[in-house]
């Protein structure tokens, strides 16, 4: 809600308190943006919800709410439609006020929050020895966004890469290189990361069918966690190995995140066994330790554990996950924390959230989000894969998508007959088709899977990133075509609205803070995106209708200022979305 609205609905419940007494005044006066510019901006109907209770109709108690409701410096004069809607209509002069405001200002009217938190993101989380996949492209970019709004709405934010850095699979690797390649284990960067991903698999297939390298694998696992010097820095070779591969495609999708890995709450794993013990959590089950959840039952309805410690002493991801979030809440002092996963670790995390709340961890006062999300699919409509049916390795999908963008950018400028620099190719290709896979992941709602296709998201038609970019890069090319420098319009520069594309631009871009609010609290990135499509949508309309350079003082720089002030409001909601704008495409 915009301070616009707020402030509208703080004045609808002191008139229904004047009007029908002191408890309807915190009645929700059901205050919503229109759709149609002919029942004006907002539009109240709770009247017809408060009609039953007073024993009015409808059209009377809208009447008197309306006698009772004095917002003439905002508004127009009210309008009562059947059967008992309350049209409000903002004055043109406190429109065009509110725009001169945030013109002025860097944050483009979007406070900053009153009440700042510590807040973690735990988003991406690869695992060591395997390579990054399209199934952890949501995670990354969701993730990225999440925090971006956050910091930008001023929470201290901590960006956590949860990170699979432990486990039996090291001791299947370590135990197999040591057979086929102990170099690995021994010299930095003897392996690339492709050969190692085989060595994995290979391990794997061993561990799996050969009970004696199985053994040996489990004895190696022992090694690494009692710190065995050789084993540790194998250890510390595959993990560094991975890293670098990781950063790659971090450093490419601008994606900023300090690792934190499980092994970090390796020391930490036997006090977490121990207080839930000392709480009474604790119960045996075929020789291993485990809590039993609520609301969770086997299909013969017994109620299913969660395991902390197995029958032969180790521990598992829950007992890393209640240590990490023990650890977070405890050494981190976080008030928010949020996790983004996909969507079949939402049962693992209720379990895991409700452990600890009954361990008694979890402040009353601190708020743990799961941010779930689908899968990627193919435009088959199963899961997306090669052709050869593997896992799409995410460094190969970015690849495709800077190839992609920069066949389409040759060809336009050959059709064209422009001529530019490898460099300015370049630049545009790689920004384009990486922005173009953000966006397209970022546009749908998280919580649904969603349909990957290069053709669609590299579209320069319809809610795509190419779209956006091509309404930034033509109110830069107003400033170059007209000589125009934005920062120097002139210090008493105001913007007046006459046309309706005008109005309708405005009004589009006074609800930034309000969007912005509504991410911060929902989570739900898609909600900038469709602001984001419709406000570059509402610009092009004014382009097409309303002539800026070619209009008369001082038409002309108002126009010019409105440019501006929509050029900087699309760069900082796509920077929110970890996508970079251009001058020219």
């Amino acid at each position: 809600m915009n301070a616009t609205q707020e402030q509208l609905k703080l004045k609808i419940k002191a008139a229904m308190g004047t009007a029908f007494g002191a408890e309807y005044a915190e009645a929700d006066p059901m205050l919503m943006t229109t759709n149609n510019p002919k029942f004006g901006d907002y539009q109240s109907n709770v009247s017809l919800s408060l009609a039953k209770k007073l024993g009015q109709q409808p059209r009377a108690v809208a009447t008197a709410i309306v006698e009772n409701l004095d917002v003439s410096d905002i508004c127009e004069a009210l309008e009562i439609a059947e059967p008992g809607f309350i049209n409000i209509r903002l004055k043109t002069e406190y429109l065009e006020a509110q725009l001169n405001r945030i013109q002025t200002d860097p944050r483009l009217g979007v406070p900053i929050t009153k009440n700042p938190k510590r807040e973690i993101v735990d988003f991406s989380s690869p695992n060591i020895a395997k390579e990054m996949h399209v199934g952890h492209l949501r995670s990354t970019i969701i993730g990225d966004s999440i925090a971006r709004i956050l910091e930008f709405q001023g929470h201290d934010v901590l960006r956590l890469n949860h990170v699979g850095d432990w486990g039996t699979q090291f001791g299947m690797l370590i135990t197999y290189l040591r057979e086929v390649c102990p170099e690995a284990l021994t010299t930095a960067n003897a392996l690339d990361i492709g050969d190692l991903v085989e060595f994995y698999k290979k391990a794997k297939a061993r561990f799996d069918g050969d009970e004696t390298f199985q053994k040996t694998a489990r004895e190696e696992v022992v090694k690494l966690q009692a710190g065995a010097e050789d084993t540790i820095r194998a250890w510390k070779l595959l993990c560094e190995q991975s890293r670098q591969e990781f950063q790659i495609i971090y450093d490419i999708l601008d994606i900023n995140v300090k690792e934190r890995g499980e092994s970090f709450y390796n020391s930490y794993l036997a006090a977490v066994v121990a207080d839930l013990d000392k709480a009474g959590l604790l119960e045996e089950s075929q020789g291993a330790k485990v809590v039993f959840l609520e609301g969770f039952t086997n299909k013969e309805g017994q109620p299913l554990p969660l395991i902390v410690q197995k029958t032969d002493g180790g521990y598992n991801y829950a007992t890393t996950d209640l240590a990490a979030l023990r650890y977070r809440l405890q050494q981190d002092q976080a008030q928010r924390l949020i996790y983004v996963t996909d969507s079949g670790q939402a049962g693992h995390f209720t379990g895991v959230f409700q452990v600890a709340r009954k361990a008694g961890w979890i402040p009353d006062d601190v708020e743990i989000v799961h941010v779930p999300f689908g899968l990627v699919l193919g435009e088959d409509g199963k899961k997306f894969k090669t052709r050869s049916g593997d896992v799409v390795r995410l460094r190969d999908l970015l690849d495709e998508a800077i190839a992609r963008s920069r066949a389409d950018l040759e060809a336009r400028l050959q059709a064209e007959e422009r001529q530019e620099t490898e460099e300015f190719i370049s630049n545009v290709a790689e920004v384009v088709g990486i922005s173009a896979v953000k966006y397209a992941d970022l546009s749908q709602n998280r919580t649904t899977d969603y349909k990957f296709s290069f053709d669609r998201m590299l579209s320069l038609k319809g809610n795509t990133a190419p779209y956006m970019l091509y309404a930034y890069v033509r109110t830069q090319g107003i400033a170059r075509e007209g000589n125009i420098d934005f920062l120097n319009l002139g210090a008493n520069v105001k913007i007046f609205l006459k046309e309706e594309a005008e109005f309708t631009l405005a009004k589009h871009i006074l609800q930034l803070d309000q969007v912005i609010a509504e991410v911060e609290q929902e989570l739900l990135p898609n909600r900038l995106c469709e602001y984001l499509y419709n406000l570059s949508d509402k610009f092009n309309k004014f382009y097409e209708n309303c002539p800026v350079l070619k209009s008369e003082e001082p038409v002309r720089t108002s126009r010019l200022a409105l440019c501006d002030l929509t050029a900087r409001t699309l760069k900082l909601g796509l920077s929110l979305l970890g996508i970079r704008v251009l001058e020219r495409m």
